[in-house]
């Protein structure tokens, strides 16, 4: 499987991002940019707990590093969520 470049791991935290979400609708910032960025974030989060709990060096395949980046974007969301104000529109 080849590597994927920095264009792929781009679009993966778009996709990661997006779907966390959708998961947790208006409750965190939403936007192309704070979805990138959260999904990046998840994919790093995600890699570490994969590689710490799961004993997992890298994801193989676009699904697989999607499913690990949206687990760690699903709880960057529940972070953001827990200290960001709840009066925030």
């Amino acid at each position: 499987m080849p590597q994927m470049d920095l264009i792929g791991w781009i679009v993966v935290g778009l996709v990661a991002g997006a779907l966390s979400g959708v998961v947790f609708g208006d409750r965190t910032a939403r936007g192309c940019l704070p979805n990138l960025l959260i999904g990046v974030l998840g994919g790093v989060l995600g890699g570490y707990l994969a590689r710490e709990f799961l004993d997992v060096d890298q994801t193989v395949g676009f699904l697989a590093a999607v499913a690990v980046a949206f687990i760690g974007a699903v709880i960057v969301r529940f972070l953001l969520a827990l200290v960001a104000p709840t009066g925030r529109r």
